[in-house]
């Protein structure tokens, strides 16, 4: 009588094991989502003891589910470009292309360092140092956030993508189970999770157009010169020459930041908050300023300072704000250790960001609404800015440099 299964048969090898990182037999991609979304208490048990490696991670969970977002977004752009006082903005197809593959690759970027600065801190908090379940948590409970990427394929379904704030849910159930962190910890560990990775979108994005020349040198419209010089993608550049010595200085940042982290090294302590307050002006040239404050915190080794001022003349106002990151520094210098420059001009204004003196300088101006920020980061820690309306960019301009930003280098030593 033949078998009723295949391989049950005298002497027949048996089934070789899935991939690691990828379900069993009978058990697809989509189950998976279904369970750590509709039954995130029994899954995260059932993820955390599956062998899993890095790539396995990326790779198979990752990248599909990350990917969703930014093609839905692709597909709305070409097909239904959003229509302003009647006038349409299209993207060119390569360029909506080249858009959503540096959106996705930025997004596994900031998954795997979020994930390193997640395990660096778990001790911290109580908790184990595991690299893969570090990895593990950012990927899987950011699951739902990428599941809402679908709403970006029209413009009518877009806010809809904030039902991804779900994602903080299941991040809350990961916890304890992937990093071992005591429920009495849990709570600090998730905020200054939340505030790691804030920083880490911020300064991916920074370096977003580096990335770009890069990773699309050979696109339609991109240039690229001799050996030395720089590759430029949509006025992204990065200087071709100074790639080896960048990719050692970001080397080097990581692995500083994560011996902070850990408590291998003193770190970087934030400066005073009334410090930062004193560096304020206490008046700009026909501009009042109606209120001024500042405030610290930290926790587990991580710390920062902040002070602001508000200044008014007329119906317009803006910010002028000194920040330092304290130890998150170190993951700011990711972006100052890559020489980058953007521009995009819009139908009413700009935006742009460049090196000006070993400093991120980044600006944006909308002639229509007179508002922008300008601002400035300051030995890979600081960073001032000023930020609303004014008759002019120059007036925001002239805020920051009423700052004395030497001043503000020396507070970083």
């Amino acid at each position: 009588m033949a078998s009723e299964f295949p391989n049950d048969t005298p002497g027949a090898a048996p089934p070789p094991p899935p991939p690691p990182g990828l379900p069993p037999a009978g058990h697809s991609m989509i189950d998976r989502v279904k369970r750590i979304v509709m039954s995130p208490r029994t899954e995260w048990p059932a993820i955390e003891a599956e062998p899993m490696t890095l790539n396995s991670i990326m790779i198979g969970w990752v990248l599909p589910l990350a990917a969703i977002g930014p093609i839905a977004g692709l597909i709305r752009n070409i097909l239904f470009p959003l229509t302003l006082f009647g006038v349409s903005f299209r993207p060119s197809l390569a360029g909506a292309v080249v858009q959503a593959a540096l959106a996705i690759g930025l997004t596994m970027l900031g998954v795997w360092v979020w994930s390193l600065v997640l395990d660096a801190l778990a001790p911290n908090f109580k908790g184990t140092k595991n690299p893969i379940a570090a990895l593990k948590l950012v990927a899987f409970s950011a699951t739902a956030a990428w599941l809402c990427g679908i709403f970006q394929l029209t413009w009518a379904t877009a806010p809809l993508a904030i039902l991804g704030l779900y994602s903080a849910y299941l991040f809350w159930v990961g916890v304890p189970v992937t990093m071992k962190v005591p429920d009495d910890q849990r709570p600090v560990y998730v905020v200054v999770a939340v505030v790691v990775g804030i920083v880490v979108n911020l300064v991916v994005g920074a370096v977003a157009a580096a990335l770009a020349g890069m990773m699309f040198a050979m696109t339609p419209g991109a240039s690229l010169t001799t050996p030395g010089g720089a590759i430029s993608v949509g006025g992204a550049t990065i200087d071709t020459g100074k790639l080896e010595a960048q990719a050692a200085a970001i080397k080097a940042s990581t692995e500083k930041m994560q011996a902070s982290l850990a408590g291998k090294s003193d770190g970087v302590k934030a400066v005073d908050p009334a410090a930062l307050q004193n560096l304020l002006p206490a008046s700009i040239a026909g501009w009042n300023r109606t209120s001024i404050e500042s405030q610290g915190a930290g926790a587990a080794g991580i710390n920062g300072s902040n002070a602001k001022a508000q200044f008014q003349a007329g119906d317009q106002s803006f910010s002028l704000s000194i920040t330092d990151m304290g130890a998150l520094g170190n993951i700011a210098t990711l972006g100052g250790a890559v020489n980058a420059s953007s521009s995009k001009q819009t139908a009413t204004g700009y935006e742009k960001t460049e090196m000006q003196g070993g400093n991120m300088v980044s600006e944006r101006w909308d002639n229509q609404s007179r508002s922008g920020s300008y601002s400035v980061m300051v030995a890979s820690r600081f960073a001032v800015e000023a930020e609303g309306s004014a008759p002019s960019i120059d007036v925001l301009k002239n805020a920051v440099g009423a700052i004395s930003l030497g001043q503000i280098q020396a507070l970083a030593k």
